[in-house]
């Protein structure tokens, strides 16, 4: 496929600017397990990951399409950017912003995970981590 026709093929991503990332919007996307699992992946690779990186590295096996909308719904909130490189959406999370606009909040929330979530998930991510 000629890289001008890819160009006009491919979907623009929504990502909102500083005032539009809202409180709200964040802990609606942080509540879910699954999308507070990638934060939390995407926090340890500043450069960022894929989709398939990511649910390797929680352990997890997902339909892509359940993966894009997690991803959707976090790059909408603001927790995360996108961009496309090559045929990959490569995300990471917008450390920066998040920490000038809500100071402590994400690392209190990634804290509390960590805390709460079950000491079997916690080896079985342990064990895929130390295997990637």
């Amino acid at each position: 496929m000629p890289p001008r026709y890819h160009r006009l093929m491919t979907r623009p991503l929504s990502h909102p600017d500083g005032a539009g990332v809202t409180l709200a919007g964040l802990l609606f996307a942080l509540a879910d397990p699954v999308r507070l699992a990638i934060v939390r992946e995407l926090l340890k690779s500043p450069a960022g990951l894929n989709c398939t990186e990511t649910t390797a590295r929680i352990g997890l096996s997902m339909p892509k399409s359940t993966c894009s909308q997690h991803y959707r719904i976090l790059r909408e909130s603001g927790l995360i950017a996108s961009e496309r490189r090559g045929t990959e959406l490569v995300s990471r999370v917008r450390a920066q912003l998040l920490t000038e606009r809500f100071p402590g909040l994400l690392e209190s929330v990634i804290a509390a995970y960590e805390r709460e979530r079950p000491a079997a998930l916690r080896r079985r991510a342990s064990r895929v981590s130390a295997a990637g």
